[in-house]
């Protein structure tokens, strides 16, 4: 079985947020409610850099970490790992206890209060399952920075993305 990441290239980002738009559309309004979101952009700055005020665009999404530290934080099992490393979070199992929250160091979990459960992004898990790629990865970023697939090909893209660029 393949195993899946999705990266991100900030600072490539022009902060458009269609990765935000194509993810509340997969899940509104479901599961995507008014405040909750599985990820996030924002500027971070301005800065002062030569003279200039400069910011940079950050994005906040799970990171389906090799050994994620929600997984053991959470009292009813509701966050797994897949084999492919997909981490999941099973609302129906979730008792809102928000134990999950601080143990996630990218601060990428969510609570819904309008359902009492945390929330996170899946990597649409759904659509992988059936060979599709995530809301977010499936050609909506303006600014062709947002990879998803095996480790290995998105290092290869962006390398000979970096490489293009070079020239």
């Amino acid at each position: 079985m393949p195993k899946y990441t999705l990266r991100i290239e900030e600072y490539a980002c022009w902060g458009c947020q269609t990765c935000e738009v194509a993810c509340k559309q997969e899940y509104n309004p479901v599961e995507a409610r008014e405040g909750v979101k599985y990820i996030t952009v924002w500027p971070d700055g301005p800065k002062p850099v030569n003279g200039n005020l400069e910011f940079t665009w950050r994005v906040t999404v799970c990171q389906h970490c090799e050994e994620p530290d929600c997984v053991p934080a959470c009292p009813t099992e509701a966050i797994t790992k897949r084999p492919d490393g997909i981490v999941i979070l099973d609302r129906e199992l979730c008792n809102g206890c928000q134990a999950c929250l601080p143990a996630c160091p990218y601060d990428a979990i969510a609570f819904d209060d309008a359902s009492g459960t945390a929330a996170k992004c899946n990597l649409c898990y759904h659509r992988v399952d059936h060979g599709l790629y995530p809301a977010c990865a499936d050609n909506v970023c303006l600014a062709h920075c947002i990879y998803f697939g095996e480790p290995a090909e998105i290092e290869k893209l962006i390398a000979e993305k970096q490489a293009a660029r070079a020239c």
